[in-house]
């Protein structure tokens, strides 16, 4: 039985297996399908369903996706201080499998969990329960930036919506765009197409005044597109899964300016609040391909706040108050058996022990980022694909010097040639 929230010790709920087998001893995961043998491990505690309220493993980060039931029917209640009650509620987002698939490989099972699989569990089942963000740390190329597209294929949470952090990266800018030159360009191209015809540019109101020249034009909501934070707090039913990329890139303020939204979980968009008496319901563009969301008053209110993953490199500290007011996450470099499940979910069965020429790729790779500092696993899996393509000459010298081309250290150094 999974641990009641109520009635678990501190053992039972930070470890899966104090309470019995999980998924990776042979028990049944709710992620992978029920267990013909016992009930859903949803319901298994009793018929009323309330069991699944109390559950502190909602994910559980096997890798499969959760098998009938939703995120939805398994999620508490939030704290009442962080409880938002937006609408109308907005339509589920799309699915988003081809992005996920892309940077994940196929579903599959991670192999038996260890200290660093269970601590990353924990700190997303609290950030689920505690609707906060999460920031995760870590040298560049471990792997942060796949645990949105992890949480968000196991909860089926639908598409990811990424928003990557520049030097010149404004709060504005993840929030929503308002193209006022369109709207001009716009208005103009009208008035040039009624004065070619040789029509009034407008009615003559009784006052002999002009009429609005833009009222056949499109409507306001045309010309406003939400950014990946701004869709994120929609009113979802379920919360959508929010990755903001490499945060310590940005400008010093922008940490800050993020603070005011996690904590109000609403924000408003300037051009509608002063058009709200004549448009007191605008449908806008969202950053979902062909999305659209109806707004209404000017402001975007969140129902079911995001489940936000922050990633930093760790090349600058943040604000007292922003950490405050976040759940911190290091990942650190992948040992062998996450590496092989990686290599396993993108390349076929056994790619990573049939490459290198029947040599283990996987230690020499470990052996070489730990001489240099520190690679990717994406060096990792492209010299795997290129040694197990069947396309390579069978000089064994010119293979491993290709392969220490691909395994060139982050910073640049020693990409051009062989050290030593």
């Amino acid at each position: 039985m999974t641990p009641d929230a109520d009635t678990a010790t501190p053992a039972e709920a930070a470890d899966p297996a104090a309470t019995g087998p999980g998924p990776a001893e042979g028990g049944p995961d709710p992620g992978s399908g029920p267990d013909p043998g016992s009930p859903h491990p949803a319901t298994s505690a009793g018929t009323s369903g309330s069991a699944s309220q109390n559950r502190w493993w909602i994910y559980r980060g096997s890798g499969q996706p959760l098998y009938d039931t939703t995120l939805r029917e398994l999620l508490p209640e939030p704290p009442p201080w962080r409880r938002f009650t937006g609408g109308p509620v907005v339509p589920p987002p799309p699915a988003g499998d081809d992005e996920v698939a892309r940077r994940l490989g196929r579903p599959s099972g991670r192999s038996p969990a260890s200290e660093q699989l269970r601590r990353e569990a924990d700190m997303v089942n609290a950030a689920l329960l505690l609707r906060r963000p999460l920031l995760v740390t870590g040298r560049p190329g471990t792997g942060k930036s796949s645990l949105a597209y992890r949480i968000s294929r196991e909860l089926r949470l639908g598409r990811v919506l990424r928003w990557h952090i520049t030097s010149r990266t404004t709060l504005r800018s993840g929030l929503y765009e308002y193209d006022a030159i369109g709207r001009v360009q716009d208005s103009a191209a009208l008035r040039a197409l009624r004065t070619a015809e040789d029509s009034p540019v407008a009615p003559r109101t009784a006052d002999g005044g002009a009429a609005a020249a833009d009222e056949q034009l499109p409507g306001i909501g045309d010309y406003v597109q939400l950014g990946p934070l701004g869709t994120a707090l929609l009113p979802y039913e379920t919360p959508r899964v929010l990755l903001i990329d490499e945060l310590d890139k940005s400008d010093q303020d922008l940490a800050n300016d993020l603070l005011s939204v996690f904590e109000e979980g609403q924000f408003p968009v300037s051009e509608l609040l002063r058009a709200r008496r004549r448009h007191p319901r605008v449908t806008v563009l969202t950053d979902d391909p062909e999305g659209t969301a109806e707004i209404v008053g000017g402001v975007v209110r969140c129902r079911a706040f995001p489940i936000v993953v922050i990633t930093s490199n760790g090349e600058r500290e943040f604000p007292p108050a922003f950490l405050r007011r976040c759940l911190r996450l290091h990942m650190p470099d992948p040992d062998r058996t996450q590496l092989v499940d990686m290599v396993t979910a993108h390349l076929a069965e056994g790619a990573a022990t049939r490459a290198g020429d029947g040599g283990d790729l996987i230690e020499r790779f470990l052996r070489r980022s730990r001489e240099r500092g520190g690679l990717a696993i994406d060096q990792l899996l492209n010299s795997v694909y290129l040694t197990t393509s069947g396309r390579l000459p069978a000089d064994a010298g010119a293979l491993d010097e290709l392969v220490d081309a691909l395994w060139h250290r982050l910073d640049g150094a020693g990409a051009e040639s062989r050290p030593g």
